[in-house]
């Protein structure tokens, strides 16, 4: 049985930077994100005893030994549930450049895990299914449940997990990712994580978490977008300032970026409110309502450096699209 599952990629607004657990990819902290409509891959997952290895295709090519080798890692969990032995031929495709900063770790492994779990005749609840997808990445589990979801930090491997705080259609935002970069980076997120408490900055941080967490989401569950705003455009400058003073230091920005940032603050004194936040990457998320997405998007474009500007509005989760 072949199977195939779709996850939208999502932009954290409270970022996780540090684990508690680097093998079963506990956070630090908490954190809460919105699923994005045009930022997905899509992967099909085949058991079979015919084949003698896993094996691993990205946007039709096949994939490097590391690549493979951290999907295979994933498949032996799935394999272990279910009590199988084949092996997987897997499929994978993102409509976005990964390892930029658009999260294709989350949309990726969430799809492989449900296409796999699928694959392999498990049935799996929500929350069973997001406590696996966060073993192969943790920001996989918030791409499971649909719209604006919170993961849990836990403190075990079975109560780190993620659920929806709100339905898609909750809140009339939008997420206008301006590409700025779409090389690989050259510091993973796993290697930042490792480093992340050599900052002086990291512990202030964490302390701070709990505080920040109950206030966007009051501010979520009010609608208030200034408020919301704030809180996620000073979140996403403090995870950078840990980031820039790990050791070694780790420069996610390029200039575009910072030409961007600047834009957004510029544009918000002059009457038209967004607010940008930026995960490990080079590429800006400019948080926005609806009724300002056009506005915001032509200016976007004429800005020299920007590449490209992907629409999002809030999604739902992974779903399996394709079963043959």
């Amino acid at each position: 049985m072949k199977v195939t599952a779709k996850a939208p990629s999502n932009i954290a607004f409270i970022k996780y930077w540090g684990k508690r657990d680097e093998k079963l990819r506990i956070p630090e902290n908490s954190s809460i994100s919105m699923n994005l409509s045009r930022a997905f891959t899509i992967t099909s997952v085949e058991f079979s005893n015919k084949f003698k290895s896993d094996s691993l295709f990205i946007n039709g090519l096949k994939a490097s030994v590391d690549e493979t080798k951290r999907v295979s890692i994933h498949l032996d969990l799935i394999r272990s549930l279910s009590k199988i032995n084949d092996f997987a031929r897997v499929e994978s495709r993102n409509n976005f450049p990964k390892a930029s900063g658009i999260a294709s770790s989350a949309s990726g492994f969430a799809a492989l895990t449900l296409a796999g779990a699928k694959a392999a005749g498990l049935s799996l609840s929500e929350k069973e299914l997001t406590i696996l997808a966060r073993l192969g990445s943790g920001s996989a589990c918030r791409s499971i449940p649909d719209g604006f979801v919170e993961w849990k930090m836990g403190r075990t491997g079975n109560d780190s997990y993620a659920h929806s705080l709100f339905a898609p259609q909750f809140w009339n935002i939008c997420d206008l990712i301006a590409v700025v970069g779409k090389s690989s980076k050259k510091v993973s997120s796993s290697e930042g994580h490792a480093i992340a408490e050599s900052s002086p900055f990291y512990k202030t941080r964490i302390v701070a978490m709990e505080n920040k967490l109950k206030k966007i989401k009051l501010a979520m569950k009010n609608k208030d977008f200034t408020k919301f705003g704030e809180i996620l455009e000073a979140e996403a400058i403090n995870m950078h300032m840990v980031m820039m003073t790990s050791n070694p230091p780790l420069y996610y920005w390029l200039p575009e970026t910072l030409k961007v940032m600047v834009k957004v603050m510029e544009w918000r004194n002059k009457g038209l409110e967004s607010y940008f936040t930026i995960d490990a990457g080079p590429n800006v998320h400019v948080i926005c309502r609806t009724k300002d997405v056009d506005r915001l998007t032509k200016r976007l474009r004429k800005l020299s450096g920007v590449r490209s500007v992907l629409v999002n509005t809030p999604a739902l989760g992974a779903r399996i699209i394709e079963v043959v």
